[in-house]
């Protein structure tokens, strides 16, 4: 006994090795998770996940591998033989069997479906309002159902099969064991040789083939609803005509003749049996002999009917009918605006595009080691009016710190987070031609009562990524103050603790940082902060939710930094409806925006809001993991205020909406009424794009103020003037509504193209852009901005001047357009002064500067009777002009300014 304990200690030692070795980040890894999901207070949901992940697989593996075993071993009983006979290869078949059963149980059975089925249940028939108009199954079946029935079947097929074939395979090949002595695997066969086996007919062979025709028959049974979702390219997606009146009888003819083959095997008619897959040959060759012959000559009138629904359902998918409401804007280009009245509109205007404001922050506003990741456009109530904003988050970016980066101490304990942002308003421009900054600085200097930034540390965000550890005994860089620095102990209550030596331990394992176990920088209190990336965060607590690429962040009145996530859920199912497919989201034929997310940027803490109550999905996953999400009523006021209409979902709606606006399925098929989204270029020569969408605050009609929109505009296919335009409502009950400006067709309104050609047409115009692109600088367009207003449209578009050797955009000048008045100037307020001289009938200046009223204008008296001359807000603006151009050195320029007080004092 004394020499067998040490040898025993050496076996366990050599055992916990192994396991350290090839399962250890497995296990430190697990460990890590259960910390966290301890952390974000959701242990049940991740128990429940598990169980969805696992549960159905090992259920699968383990049946399958019991039958398998169990027709294995009839096949040996049957060939006069058992396992318990031949123990050596008894181990060896059952490890080959499990492996088969794995690969079988892991390619057929899927956690999620079982897990949606399931939910399903639970999900009222009328959730998602629509049912199919050829088997009159709700949305629900075709989301849960049909898929849990499918991978059932498909599970069933394959297990029969391979225990068809195990059975086979051991009677026959332990049959030739016993009557040829000599007979060996890896020794010539001749087929010859079975007839001395004699006939092979058991029950049991007979019963498994007939279950793999049955399965087969209720796979054909379950095929008439995937004809559903047939795609007929542009024609329209879902049952046509020849599948109604061919293919669905023909589907389940095949579903019966499967059912007889199977009936004719167990009675022994084999022949007879393999006679019935003569309707597969019928199903090969007449579908398309009528589509040919029959339906195509016919085609408008015999499938009228089937575009119908291709285009309710569609637009049903997209959510293009839900909320909604299609308005004619008869909007004209002698439209006249009302300045007074739309003042909130015309103050709120984006002349700041988000590319060149986040180049110039980069300039104006430059951090180390933080960088601007992204820019955001929002809306916040300022000083009691509403204004729309830009907001840049600073994150960290250790690439800045050099070799620095890659010590562990940098790395993990002292640069953790990112500091604060930049906010400005998207209308405010200061006299150098840059954004006026309501936040900025560090540490942070808020120049608005409205704004508060008590918290401005980001732990969390969009760039973060690798865990670190804080409240040890190195302190957190937080922002550089001259030639030193100014540090911060994270106070938050986000992480878990990582001072017991099994949590550092896990983590050494999970991340193979050994420094986490060796390090004396740890104290009591110290915590380590893992998944610190939102999207990481928010998909593992939803990984069925498609989460959008692009978080924004929102500073809340009590000065906290909050993230907000739009979460979407998609499926390829719903039957007659178009699919679509983005970067962001695959292939999908269906998509709503139900949920949306909260991460706290300092602690973490995440929260999932159902937006969408009546979507099947959504209440679905609601009863599948009943603590994971809150009902909207539960989100602060003040985190609501910020929600928005997603670009993601609202371009899928565009992109659909322009060929699904037309509704008589004849202009569908002659696609007589087809649209694009108008297009634009960043510059001259450039290729012309799609305009993204664009968030901007303007007042819809029937409306009487103005509110946070997400506008798209459109254009006639093949054509540039603008034909409608598309609104998707962000603000307060409004949220999720969708307003289609339709534009009269019997006039024609210039579209953003048209636009920028005149504007790069205009003589004056264009020698400057020349002669800026010539001067060490570069001229920056961004995208026009096309604003419904009264009843026309107004155009603005920003210009922007960037030297050559840093990028740093200053606005430079602006251009409105309004009908057949094209207004060209140094700024915004110059522009809008001038576009109303113009509605007025009072001389404009040219571009050049010469005054030149437009053609529709009179002449306006030097004086009224009524008051001061209204030239004079005219005059003023220029003498200020020549002020600011002559203290700068810009004598030409200057010059001009004095030039055009003279042309309008001459005006009469």
């Amino acid at each position: 006994m004394p020499q067998r304990q040490p040898r025993f200690g050496i076996i366990w030692i050599v055992f916990l090795v192994f396991v350290v070795l090839f399962f250890g980040r497995s296990i430190g890894s697990l460990i890590i998770d259960y910390q966290w999901w301890q952390e974000m207070g959701h242990l049940a949901t991740w128990g429940e996940m598990m169980e969805y992940r696992f549960l159905p697989g090992i259920a699968a593996w383990l049946i399958t591998f019991a039958a398998l075993w169990i027709a294995h071993a009839r096949g040996m009983k049957h060939a006069g033989t058992g396992l318990g006979e031949h123990p050596h290869y008894a181990k060896l078949s059952t490890l080959v069997l499990a492996a088969v059963s794995f690969v079988i149980a892991t390619g057929t059975a899927d956690g999620w479906t079982v897990a949606r089925y399931l939910g399903g249940r639970e999900t009222p028939q009328t959730a998602g309002a629509w049912t199919d108009p050829v088997f009159g199954e709700p949305l629900r079946f075709y989301f849960f159902d049909l898929p849990f029935y499918e991978m059932l079947i498909s599970y069933v097929a394959a297990t029969a099969f391979v225990c068809a074939l195990a059975y086979y395979l051991a009677a026959r090949g332990w049959q030739l064991k016993r009557e040829i002595p000599g007979f060996t695997l890896g020794q010539e066969f001749d087929l010859r040789d079975l007839r001395v086996l004699g006939k092979f007919d058991t029950h049991m062979l007979k019963g498994l083939v007939a279950s793999f025709l049955v399965a087969m028959a209720v796979q054909f049974w379950l095929g008439r609803y995937e004809m559903l979702t047939t795609d007929h390219g542009d024609l329209m997606t879902g049952m046509d005509y020849v599948q109604q009146n061919i293919g669905l009888p023909l589907q389940v003819a095949k579903a019966g003749f499967a059912i007889l083959a199977a009936l004719l095997v167990l009675i022994g008619r084999r022949k007879l049996a393999l006679g019935c897959a003569v309707i597969l040959v019928i199903d090969i060759i007449l579908p398309p002999l009528v589509s040919g012959v029959y339906v195509r000559p016919n085609e408008l009138s015999l499938e009228k009917p089937y575009i119908e629904r291709h285009i309710a359902a569609t637009r049903s998918a997209f959510d293009l009918d839900h909320r909604t409401k299609e308005v004619e804007f008869p909007a004209s280009k002698s439209g006249r605006i009302d300045f007074d009245a739309n003042a909130t509109l015309l103050d709120n205007v984006r002349l700041w595009d988000w590319r060149p404001f986040h180049d110039t922050l980069s300039q104006s506003q430059p951090l180390r080691p933080y960088t601007y990741s992204d820019t955001d456009v929002d809306r916040y109530m300022i000083d009691g009016r509403l204004r729309q904003t830009l907001l840049a988050p600073r994150e960290l970016d250790l690439n800045q710190l050099g070799a620095a980066r890659d010590r562990w101490i940098n790395r993990s304990l002292t640069f953790t987070h990112g500091y604060g942002f930049v906010m400005a308003e998207a209308n405010r421009i200061t006299e150098a031609g840059l954004p006026e900054l309501l936040v900025q600085d560090a540490p942070l200097k808020v120049r608005s009562k409205s704004l508060n930034a008590s918290r401005p540390e980001l732990y969390y965000g969009e760039v973060t990524g690798n865990p670190v550890y804080v409240r040890t005994m190195q302190p957190e860089f937080n922002y550089p103050s001259g030639s030193s620095e100014v540090n911060t102990r994270y106070e938050g209550k986000g992480g878990f603790p990582i001072s017991p030596l099994w949590t550092r331990i896990a983590s050494t394992l999970a991340n193979g940082d050994w420094n986490v176990l060796l390090t004396s920088a740890f104290t009591n209190e110290s915590k380590m902060l893992v998944r610190r990336n939102i999207l990481d965060r928010v998909g593992t607590l939803a990984p069925f939710l498609r989460w959008d690429e692009d978080p924004y962040l929102v500073t809340t009145p009590e000065g906290r930094l909050v993230w907000i996530i739009d979460g979407y859920l998609t499926s390829d199912a719903h039957p007659y409806a178009r699919s679509i497919s983005t970067t962001s989201l695959g292939r999908f034929n269906y998509i709503r925006n139900s949920v949306k997310a909260t991460v706290d940027a300092y602690d973490g803490d995440a929260h999932l809001y159902i937006f969408d109550p009546d979507d099947a999905l959504a209440r679905a996953y609601e009863s599948i993991f009943p603590t994971l999400f809150e009902p909207v009523s539960k989100m602060p006021k003040a985190l609501r205020e910020h929600a928005r209409a997603p670009e993601t979902m609202f371009h899928a709606q565009a992109e659909l909406y322009r060929i699904f606006h037309m509704r008589d399925p004849e202009s569908f098929y002659n696609k007589a009424d087809l649209w694009d989204i108008a297009t634009f270029t960043t510059g001259q020569g450039g290729e012309p794009t799609p305009t993204p969408p664009t968030y901007m605050i303007a007042k819809l009609p029937g409306e009487k103020e103005p509110e946070f929109l997400l506008v798209v505009p459109f254009t006639p296919r093949n054509k540039q003037n603008l034909i409608g335009l598309m609104a998707a409502r962000c603000d307060g009950e409004h949220l999720g509504e969708t307003v289609y400006l339709q534009l009269p067709k019997q006039e024609v309104i210039q579209g953003p193209l048209q636009v920028e050609a005149l504007i790069n047409q205009d003589q004056n115009i264009s020698k400057d852009l020349s002669l800026w692109n010539q001067q060490g600088s570069q001229v920056l367009r961004s995208q026009i901005l096309t604003l419904p207003i009264d009843q026309t449209i107004l155009y603005v578009a920003p210009i922007y001047i960037q030297a050559a050797q840093a990028r740093m955009p200053q606005l430079r000048k602006v251009a409105l357009v309004q009908g057949e008045t094209l207004i060209y100037a140094d700024t915004y307020d110059q522009a809008l002064a001038q576009l109303r001289a113009a509605q007025q009938g009072r001389p404009v200046l040219s571009p050049g500067g010469a005054a030149a009223a437009p053609s529709t204008a009179t002449p306006a008296p030097m004086t009224t009777r009524g008051g001061p001359d209204p030239r004079m807000d005219l005059i003023r603006s220029h003498f200020e002009r020549y002020r600011q151009l002559s203290a700068q050195g810009k004598w030409a320029e200057a010059g001009k300014e004095l030039e055009a007080v003279e042309t309008v004092v001459k005006s009469k």
